[in-house]
């Protein structure tokens, strides 16, 4: 899972290089932590959040599948 967010946060930003993800794991759920460069982080939200909650969605079904909850969380690296 940290890979696919990983995958999908690097092509919305203008740096890449600067994306960081990190998974902490529970029993039943994992908190991931995505951290991006901070002119990046609208680009990560989008108009009205709906890019973030856009990458939540699709963690979420496929948490589904695996039957584990995903959080995602976002931080702006200062």
């Amino acid at each position: 899972m940290k890979e696919l967010v990983e995958l999908i946060a690097k092509s919305l930003v203008d740096n890449p290089d600067k994306v960081q993800v990190s998974q902490l794991d529970g029993e039943q759920s994992s908190i991931i932590e995505l951290k991006v460069a901070p002119e990046d982080v609208g680009k990560v939200i989008g108009k009205h959040g709906r890019n973030v909650q856009a990458i939540r969605v699709i963690i979420g079904a496929a948490g589904m599948k695996l039957k584990k909850r995903f959080i995602l969380e976002l931080i702006e690296k200062g």
